[in-house]
This record gives C-alpha cells, sequence and structure tokens, in this order.
C-alpha cells in the first residue's frame, strides 16, 4: 500500500478501487497507455506544492470540460468524439472503470482527452481557479441509506471546490435515477453557487440533445427506475 504524503490531507473514500481481476489487454492498456493520457501532476506524490495544471499546454486554446466519475468510459468517449475542438478530463478512481475506457479508445484518433484515475477531489486541488466550461456528474453512487447520504457528491466537501474550478455561466450537468439524490441536489447544488435552469417538467425528464445513454442508466430503465437529467449554471 502506498504511503500517505505527509502533507495531503485526510479525505475519506468509500468507494471501490478495483474489481474483478483485469484482462491481460486490460493490463498492457494500463501500463503503456495510461501515463500518456495523464493531465499532469495531480497526487500529492508528484506534486505536494500544489501547482496548478497547466491546461493551455494541455489543450491549447480549447475550453475545458469534466467528467467526475465516469465509470465504463462510454458518454466521456463519446463527448471526446463528438467535440474534437474541446478538451477533456475525466476522473475515476475505480481501475476496472479507466481500463474499460482504455479498451474503448484503443482502435480511436482521440487527441483530447486526459484521464486522472483517482479521486476528484485531488484533482480540484490543482484545476486552476474557473478554468472548466462544463461538468458532468453521471449517475453517481447514491449511498441510498440516510446514514451514507453525507458520502454523496453533492454535498459542501465536493460542491465548493468543483464551483471554485468552474467558469463564471459554465454549466454543471447531473444524471440519477434515485429521487432521493434528485432532492440532495436540488438541496446542494444551488448552495454552491449554481442556478438550476429548469423551467418545466420536460426540462428534467428529457435528456440533453447530446446524450449518451450509459450502460448504469440502462441498467435503472430495465429495473424500472426514471433518470433525471438536471441543468445547472454556475453563478
Amino acid at each position: 500500500m502506498t504511503e500517505k504524503h505527509p502533507q495531503a490531507p485526510w479525505r475519506n473514500f468509500y468507494g471501490r478501487r478495483k474489481g474483478h481481476s483485469l484482462r491481460p489487454a486490460q493490463e498492457r492498456d494500463l501500463a503503456e497507455k495510461l501515463d500518456a493520457l495523464s493531465p499532469g501532476a495531480v497526487d500529492w506524490e508528484t506534486n505536494p506544492e500544489r501547482r496548478p495544471l497547466d491546461l493551455d499546454t494541455l489543450f491549447g486554446d480549447r475550453d475545458v470540460w469534466l467528467e467526475i466519475g465516469f465509470g465504463g468510459g462510454e458518454h466521456l468517449v463519446h463527448q471526446a468524439a463528438s467535440n474534437p475542438d474541446i478538451g477533456l478530463i475525466g476522473a475515476e478512481p475505480y481501475i476496472n472503470g479507466v481500463a474499460m475506457l482504455l479498451s474503448k479508445i484503443r482502435d480511436r484518433a482521440i487527441d483530447n482527452l486526459a484521464i486522472h484515475p483517482g479521486d476528484a477531489r485531488d484533482l480540484f486541488d490543482v484545476l486552476p481557479p474557473a478554468s472548466i466550461a462544463r461538468a458532468f456528474l453521471l449517475y453517481p453512487d447514491p449511498w441510498p441509506k440516510a446514514r451514507h447520504h453525507r458520502r454523496r457528491f453533492v454535498t459542501p466537501e465536493h460542491l465548493q471546490p468543483l464551483a471554485r474550478v468552474m467558469k463564471p455561466g459554465a454549466i454543471l450537468r447531473v444524471a440519477t435515477d434515485i429521487p432521493d439524490y434528485v432532492r440532495q441536489t436540488l438541496e446542494e447544488v444551488p448552495k454552491a453557487g449554481f442556478d438550476w435552469l429548469a423551467e418545466g417538467p420536460e426540462d428534467w425528464r428529457r435528456p440533453w440533445g447530446d446524450w449518451l445513454s450509459t450502460r448504469y442508466e440502462q441498467k435503472a430503465l430495465r429495473e424500472g427506475r426514471t433518470p433525471h437529467y438536471l441543468t445547472f449554471r454556475r453563478t
């Protein structure tokens, strides 16, 4: 187990970092391709001074979008392929999900994508202020038990650093199939400095025009749960 850097803040992490054994091709992808997709020095061991990432060197003058917890990567790859004039950063601590994403881009010419295989909070530390033009939080872990609600992403611990790195007017998209997660999102996200943009029920019932349904959403639909699509703007 890697020793924690002595200056790093204590941050509880409740999700899984690895699941079933990876296939040999996935192991090779992680060993040979992941470093080349790094956004720069994010972790405390390589960047204890918490120097901001150089997004201009990484993406030039392109706007930068961020997906927090990209799961298997299908939405992130879709956005990168559909928006070559945008730079995208994905954060995902679950290494099996990272391996799935790498397999999706193995034979594709995508050059506008960077991957942080770890906690999004470490990434927030080193993203420059007001640097993100759009962020996605899609089917985050619902932590359904009431005593675990503080583990959800939509708490001040996560939302305040996210708000710091988003540009004024930047868009935050949240998708979830859990009604109580909708409730908490609508309570907490505006407190962090965002306006909810819905004008009527269809605005949260209908997916975004460029939406690619993920495997998590397909599972929710099979099990009879209703997706909600919430759009916020950074004030």
